[in-house]
């Protein structure tokens, strides 16, 4: 190594909450247009995440470091206009993944669930406005809860996994918003198409990383009134749990397996985090199987979680309906 030829060194942070930021710079003030956390852990493109505004998991300290930082880099930098920051939070450090000085796709998602034009209020910051004389001198609020999720076009794709990684899949965006995370989630889920049952059969089946994680997801199912089913691991590891789990063949055991329980409508939704090399086929044939039947097919644990409280929400509250500028009348009566 020399100073002609640098090497970059990086590593993974796994198991990390992903936040997104994106704020408006005048030079010199930042103004913080919305603090996205992401549903999925750090790891899933950002464009293939769902993400949640306000922040319902990251503790207010880090929120707090986070917009700090946001400010510093704005300044830093000398930003006129929008600016999209990326941020992931491990063992209570906050680190910057990386910082776009432009307009995220995020920025429509933001403008409705505030209430506020922020491609219009850049335009007029970068024509020579600053954000005082705007009147933004005061971070967005929002009045309730919105969950950003993504579009993918796997069913016109035959073959294509549905399975999320670093590379974007997504083809488009959705929202959903109510006074809660549960119900905002789901009706996010309904309008790309995928409608979370409210009862019915789930099958789990995890890699052996994700086993422990898995309990309280399956537990809430289970006092939920699903029936359980899984496969020889992931059941024997819920058994000793004290779960009522029954077994069901993967696709290369024999039949009826799970590709066939999935053509036959009885399972209901899915839980399949990727078991490794020797499975890559079976999880495949599943994940596939669930995309073309549409039965939900989740494939990360933290995914899970927010639809066990949506699944929740929806027998508790249903689903209800509040226009836009419902919302907004909130945000103006919260204000001195």
């Amino acid at each position: 190594m020399s100073d002609r030829r640098p090497l970059l060194i990086d590593r993974y942070l796994s198991d990390a909450i992903e936040v997104d930021v994106d704020c408006l710079a005048d030079g010199q003030d930042t103004f913080i247009a919305g603090i996205m956390e992401h549903i999925e852990e750090a790891g899933i493109h950002s464009g293939d995440s769902s993400c949640v505004v306000p922040p319902f998991i990251c503790p207010e300290r880090h929120l707090q470091t986070i917009r700090d930082y946001t400010r510093r880099i704005a300044r830093a930098l000398k930003v006129v206009g929008l600016m999209n920051v990326q941020y992931a939070i491990k063992d209570n450090v906050v680190y910057v993944l990386e910082v776009n000085p432009r307009a995220s796709r995020t920025v429509p998602y933001l403008s409705k669930a505030a209430g506020v034009s922020l491609a219009k209020i850049a335009a007029k910051v970068m024509a020579g406005r600053t954000l005082a004389e705007l009147g933004l001198v005061e971070d967005v609020q929002v009045a309730g809860v919105f969950v950003k999720s993504p579009v993918f076009p796997f069913v016109r794709f035959p073959g294509v996994d549905t399975i999320l990684g670093p590379e974007m899949k997504s083809t488009g965006e959705v929202m959903g918003g109510s006074t809660n995370f549960g119900v905002a989630f789901a009706k996010a889920q309904l309008s790309v198409g995928q409608r979370l049952p409210e009862n019915g059969t789930a099958f789990v089946s995890v890699n052996n990383d994700d086993k422990a994680n898995l309990v309280p997801i399956a537990r809430d199912l289970s006092e939920l009134g699903f029936r359980l089913v899984a496969t020889r691991g992931t059941a024997a590891y819920l058994r000793a749990y004290g779960l009522q789990v029954d077994v069901v063949y993967k696709v290369n055991e024999g039949r009826p397996n799970v590709a066939d329980e999935i053509v036959n409508r009885k399972v209901d939704i899915i839980i399949n985090t990727p078991l490794g090399r020797e499975s890559f086929f079976d999880d495949r044939t599943v994940r596939r199987a669930a995309m073309m039947h549409e039965v939900p097919c989740i494939t990360t644990l933290t995914g899970a979680a927010a639809a066990v409280q949506a699944i929740r929400a929806l027998r508790q509250e249903g689903l209800g309906v509040r226009a836009l500028q419902d919302y907004y009348t909130g945000i103006a009566a919260a204000r001195p």
